[in-house]
Protein backbone atom coordinates (compact mmCIF):
# COMPACT_ATOMS: atom_id res chain seq x y z
CA UNK A 1 0.00 0.00 0.00
CA UNK A 2 1.45 3.08 -1.27
CA UNK A 3 1.01 6.95 0.02
CA UNK A 4 -1.97 7.36 -2.33
CA UNK A 5 -3.50 4.22 -2.07
CA UNK A 6 -5.50 5.32 0.88
CA UNK A 7 -8.00 3.86 2.61
CA UNK A 8 -11.78 5.44 1.80
CA UNK A 9 -13.37 7.82 4.34
CA UNK A 10 -15.58 6.10 6.66
CA UNK A 11 -18.31 8.46 7.46
CA UNK A 12 -20.32 6.67 10.02
CA UNK A 13 -17.01 5.58 12.06
CA UNK A 14 -16.31 9.44 12.08
CA UNK A 15 -19.78 9.91 13.27
CA UNK A 16 -19.73 7.55 15.98
CA UNK A 17 -16.22 8.71 17.24
CA UNK A 18 -17.23 12.13 17.32
CA UNK A 19 -20.49 10.96 19.09
CA UNK A 20 -18.27 9.02 21.68
CA UNK A 21 -15.88 12.25 22.54
CA UNK A 22 -18.41 14.33 22.75
CA UNK A 23 -20.66 12.10 25.28
CA UNK A 24 -17.40 11.66 27.08
CA UNK A 25 -17.08 15.22 27.43
CA UNK A 26 -20.43 16.33 28.31
CA UNK A 27 -20.68 13.34 31.07
CA UNK A 28 -17.23 14.62 32.97
CA UNK A 29 -19.21 17.87 33.18
CA UNK A 30 -22.37 16.65 33.86
CA UNK A 31 -20.30 14.36 37.11
CA UNK A 32 -18.31 18.07 38.01
CA UNK A 33 -21.46 19.97 38.68
CA UNK A 34 -23.29 16.83 40.74
CA UNK A 35 -20.05 16.46 42.49
CA UNK A 36 -19.90 20.60 42.98
CA UNK A 37 -24.02 20.40 43.58
CA UNK A 38 -23.44 17.67 46.41
CA UNK A 39 -20.32 19.80 48.33
CA UNK A 40 -22.29 22.10 49.12
CA UNK A 41 -21.95 24.39 46.13
CA UNK A 42 -18.79 25.77 47.14
CA UNK A 43 -16.46 28.71 46.08
CA UNK A 44 -13.30 26.67 46.39
CA UNK A 45 -11.04 24.46 44.50
CA UNK A 46 -12.35 21.09 43.50
CA UNK A 47 -9.91 19.56 45.66
CA UNK A 48 -11.17 20.70 48.33
CA UNK A 49 -14.88 19.63 47.32
CA UNK A 50 -14.45 16.22 49.47
CA UNK A 51 -14.08 18.63 52.53
CA UNK A 52 -16.68 20.92 52.14
CA UNK A 53 -19.28 17.75 51.93
CA UNK A 54 -17.52 15.45 54.51
CA UNK A 55 -17.30 18.73 56.93
CA UNK A 56 -20.53 19.86 56.67
CA UNK A 57 -21.74 16.57 57.28
CA UNK A 58 -20.13 16.47 60.45
CA UNK A 59 -21.66 19.46 61.85
CA UNK A 60 -24.81 18.67 60.77
CA UNK A 61 -24.39 15.82 62.58
CA UNK A 62 -23.00 17.07 65.28
CA UNK A 63 -25.85 19.67 65.84
CA UNK A 64 -28.68 17.31 64.94
CA UNK A 65 -27.55 15.10 68.26
CA UNK A 66 -27.39 18.54 70.63
CA UNK A 67 -30.88 19.41 69.35
CA UNK A 68 -32.00 16.03 70.13
CA UNK A 69 -30.07 16.35 73.22
CA UNK A 70 -27.70 13.35 72.89
CA UNK A 71 -24.67 14.85 74.34
CA UNK A 72 -22.71 11.61 74.68
CA UNK A 73 -23.28 11.10 70.60
CA UNK A 74 -22.63 14.66 70.18
CA UNK A 75 -18.96 14.31 71.42
CA UNK A 76 -18.37 11.05 69.32
CA UNK A 77 -19.04 13.36 66.73
CA UNK A 78 -16.89 16.33 68.18
CA UNK A 79 -14.08 13.73 68.70
CA UNK A 80 -14.45 11.65 65.59
CA UNK A 81 -14.91 8.68 67.84
CA UNK A 82 -18.20 7.02 68.67
CA UNK A 83 -17.03 4.38 70.69
CA UNK A 84 -15.14 6.53 73.09
CA UNK A 85 -17.10 5.55 75.60
CA UNK A 86 -14.86 2.31 75.74
CA UNK A 87 -11.46 4.18 76.15
CA UNK A 88 -12.13 7.94 77.64
CA UNK A 89 -8.27 7.67 78.26
CA UNK A 90 -7.31 8.21 74.84
CA UNK A 91 -9.19 11.81 75.10
CA UNK A 92 -7.89 13.63 78.19
CA UNK A 93 -7.27 16.72 76.41
CA UNK A 94 -10.96 17.76 76.21
CA UNK A 95 -12.72 15.32 78.36
CA UNK A 96 -16.72 15.05 78.24
CA UNK A 97 -17.24 16.29 81.12
CA UNK A 98 -15.22 19.71 79.62
CA UNK A 99 -17.33 18.93 76.69
CA UNK A 100 -21.02 18.97 78.28
CA UNK A 101 -20.11 22.43 80.69
CA UNK A 102 -19.55 23.88 77.27
CA UNK A 103 -22.56 22.63 75.30
CA UNK A 104 -25.00 21.43 77.65
CA UNK A 105 -27.99 24.07 77.55
CA UNK A 106 -28.69 23.78 80.85
CA UNK A 107 -24.96 24.72 81.66
CA UNK A 108 -24.01 28.18 82.94
CA UNK A 109 -21.42 28.61 80.47
CA UNK A 110 -23.63 27.64 77.50
CA UNK A 111 -24.35 30.68 74.84
CA UNK A 112 -27.75 28.81 73.71
CA UNK A 113 -30.28 27.61 76.17
CA UNK A 114 -31.98 25.02 73.86
CA UNK A 115 -30.54 23.72 70.02
CA UNK A 116 -33.86 24.06 68.87
CA UNK A 117 -32.36 24.66 64.86
CA UNK A 118 -29.33 25.11 63.13
CA UNK A 119 -29.12 26.52 59.36
CA UNK A 120 -25.19 26.40 57.83
CA UNK A 121 -24.63 30.04 56.47
CA UNK A 122 -21.27 29.41 54.98
CA UNK A 123 -17.92 27.27 54.89
CA UNK A 124 -14.50 27.85 53.75
CA UNK A 125 -10.90 26.16 53.69
CA UNK A 126 -9.33 28.31 56.21
CA UNK A 127 -5.52 26.79 56.35
CA UNK A 128 -5.49 22.79 56.27
CA UNK A 129 -9.30 22.96 58.06
CA UNK A 130 -12.75 24.20 57.22
CA UNK A 131 -14.30 26.94 59.28
CA UNK A 132 -18.37 26.49 59.17
CA UNK A 133 -20.46 29.25 60.19
CA UNK A 134 -23.79 28.05 62.03
CA UNK A 135 -26.50 29.93 62.71
CA UNK A 136 -28.20 28.67 65.55
CA UNK A 137 -32.35 28.79 66.15
CA UNK A 138 -33.31 30.73 63.48
CA UNK A 139 -30.72 33.77 63.90
CA UNK A 140 -29.95 35.99 61.13
CA UNK A 141 -26.38 37.26 62.78
CA UNK A 142 -23.59 35.96 65.54
CA UNK A 143 -23.26 32.85 63.65
CA UNK A 144 -21.37 29.88 65.65
CA UNK A 145 -18.25 29.23 64.16
CA UNK A 146 -16.85 26.01 64.02
CA UNK A 147 -13.77 23.90 62.35
CA UNK A 148 -13.31 20.45 60.86
CA UNK A 149 -9.92 19.05 60.28
CA UNK A 150 -10.11 16.20 57.39
CA UNK A 151 -7.36 14.55 58.23
CA UNK A 152 -8.31 13.99 62.23
CA UNK A 153 -11.69 14.43 61.22
CA UNK A 154 -12.23 16.28 64.50
CA UNK A 155 -14.39 19.03 65.19
CA UNK A 156 -13.07 22.17 67.38
CA UNK A 157 -12.79 26.09 67.91
CA UNK A 158 -11.54 27.88 65.32
CA UNK A 159 -8.09 30.24 66.10
CA UNK A 160 -9.04 32.98 68.51
CA UNK A 161 -9.44 35.87 66.46
CA UNK A 162 -11.03 33.93 63.11
CA UNK A 163 -14.71 34.34 62.52
CA UNK A 164 -16.12 33.32 59.35
CA UNK A 165 -18.65 36.32 57.91
CA UNK A 166 -21.55 34.88 56.90
CA UNK A 167 -21.57 37.40 53.98
CA UNK A 168 -19.89 35.81 51.18
CA UNK A 169 -16.30 36.31 50.47
CA UNK A 170 -15.11 37.24 53.33
CA UNK A 171 -13.11 35.75 56.78
CA UNK A 172 -13.61 38.45 59.22
CA UNK A 173 -10.02 38.48 61.34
Amino acid sequence: MTLLDAPAFDERRARRNRILVWSSVSAFFALVIFWWLLAGRPIDWPWNWNNHLFGRMAVNHFMDDLEKGDLKAAYGVWIHDPNWEQHPNQHKFYTFQRFSDDWNPSSPNAEYHQWRSHHIAAARMYGNVLLVAILVNGAKQNALDLTWDPHTKELSYPPPGVRLSTVPWRVVP
